[in-house]
This record gives structure tokens, sequence and C-alpha cells, in this order.
């Protein structure tokens, strides 16, 4: 690991490493205390390689007109995977980032340079705390919020609320979405509480993920896709054909079910994500060359 580009970050004091992909040429790793948080190709932005990415990736192909600019603010930054995708796919798009972690940005600035022509704006602080002070002119014009945020392996319990999730639909636009990538294992009762969260505070939620994650079998990634506009339902065949295979989209009373009576999260009850058992996740030390 020493003669890789790392970091330590000074707000967690996680170790951050950027690690060459061994199977794909010009695409790169990025790992935080021991877990894989992005993987971006830079001779490809539209390589998108983590299972649950490539279903924001279908969601958000999904947004207006193919190839039209959009509007959107992504909530933790990783090595900008999705907004690079965002730029290569829907050129002329007006991006905002916020990340907690300054040297993870200066780390993937250093290593894994986005394109200088990319409107791509960077905001340096918690996800919330920004959130609620972005520029007034922002609200009711955003296409697209992405809520990635993850300190190590959970997503802090601040970012998961009712309160949280209605100060971020306050920026979309009409038909806007959020997407938000919720990490869960077995009985997935934080995913169902996330669920029941955002249907309260938008009304319309999809789930998309592999089959067995939903049935809560084992740990995985949930993404919830949530709009105060109804969610078409002719995406919905196209999102499972698109992939990654087993695929299934959870919406309508199939959703109702899935959430079978979690309860709203509240800033007074939310909780982290649950850590993922050793070794899903994780890469070994030294490992990431």
């Amino acid at each position: 690991m020493a003669d890789l580009p790392h970091r330590t970050l000074s707000e967690s004091g996680f170790h951050a490493v950027v690690s060459p992909d061994r199977w794909i040429r010009g695409a790169y790793t990025l790992t935080v205390d021991g877990t894989p948080q992005s993987h971006v190709n830079l001779e490809d932005p539209t390589q998108l390689f983590f299972e649950y990415v490539q279903r924001m990736g279908h969601v958000i192909d999904q947004l207006g007109m193919p190839g039209q600019p959009i509007t959107a603010v992504h909530l933790g930054a990783g090595a900008l995977t999705l907004p690079r995708y965002i730029e290569a796919t829907r050129p002329g798009s007006r991006q905002q980032v916020i990340e907690l972690e300054s040297d993870l940005v200066e780390l993937v600035r250093e290593e894994l340079p986005w394109s200088p022509r990319a409107s791509i704006r960077i905001r340096h602080g918690d996800a919330r705390e920004v959130l609620e002070k972005l520029p007034g002119g922002l609200q009711g014009t955003v296409d697209l919020v992405i809520v990635d945020v993850f300190s190590g392996a959970r997503t802090p319990a601040h970012v998961t609320s009712i309160e949280f999730y209605r100060s971020a639909a306050k920026l979309l636009a009409p038909g806007g979405i959020l997407l938000a990538n919720v990490a869960d294992g077995p009985g997935l009762k934080f995913a169902r509480g996330q669920a029941a969260t955002l249907v309260e505070a938008l009304g319309n939620v999809a789930a998309l993920a592999e089959t067995q994650i939903l049935k809560g079998r084992r740990f995985g990634n949930v993404v919830l896709a949530a709009s105060a506009s109804p969610l078409p339902l002719d995406w919905m065949p196209r999102l499972m054909a698109a992939g990654p295979h087993p695929a299934k989209v959870v919406s309508g009373a199939e959703l109702r079910e899935f959430i079978a009576g979690a309860s709203v999260v509240t800033d007074a009850t939310a909780t982290q994500s649950p850590p993922p058992s050793k070794g899903i996740f994780q890469v070994r030390p030294g490992a990431e060359g």
C-alpha cells in the first residue's frame, strides 16, 4: 500500500487509497477505511462498475430527453463517479458536489482528475449543513439529488431522517428525482425505514436492487428513487432489462408490502446504517494494489 497514492483523512481519521484496477485499463478504485467507495474509468467515464451505481445510472438515463443537460446535486463525492458519468452522457450539465473530507477531494483531484470542461462545483462541509445553505435560487430547479453519504462503510444517522429528506426535497424541480444509496443486511430494517421515510417526504418511491438483497437474504445496496411526481411506470421494464441481473424494481403495492409497517425515521430516532459483515466489502490491508 505504501507505494499507492493515499491520504489520511483529517475529519474521520480513515485511510483513503487509490489503486489501479488490475483488469480494466484506465480504471481505478478508491478505498476508504478498507471499504471500496468508488470505481472510475478515466478513459471511459460512462463505464459504471459497482452494481448499485449502474442502477443509479439507469435511472439518470431516463431523466428528460437522452443527452439533455440536467442540474444535479451530489451529497458525498467519493471519486466523482456519477458526476463524471453525467458530464459524459449529458454534456453541459450543472453539478454541485458536497463532501466533508477535503483531503479526499484533494487526493481524487490529484490522482483521478476530471475534465476541466465539466461544470462541477465542489462544496466542502457536512452534507446536511451545506445542503441547507445552498443558494436559494437552486430550490425547485434541481433535476437530480443523489444521497450517497458514507463514513467508512456506514451512512451517518443525520442524513437518514424525514427532516433531512424534506430539506433535500425542496431542491427538486417538478418531476425531479432523489436517489438514495442504502446499504443493509438480512431483514432490511434500515432500508425499509428509509423507504417509509422517503414515501412520507416525497410520496412516490421505487426500490431497485438485486433480487436476493430485496428478499433480505444477504447484505447489499438498495437504490431508492423518490419523487413528488409519479414515477413513470414505463421505466420499470427498461430498468430491469438493463441489469445487472438478477434485478428487481419494487413500487406501488409491492413497495407498501416491502415497507410493511416500518416507522418513519426522525432526527430523534435516526441511527446509522448497519455495518456489513466482515469480508463483504472490505479490502484486506495491503491488498489494494
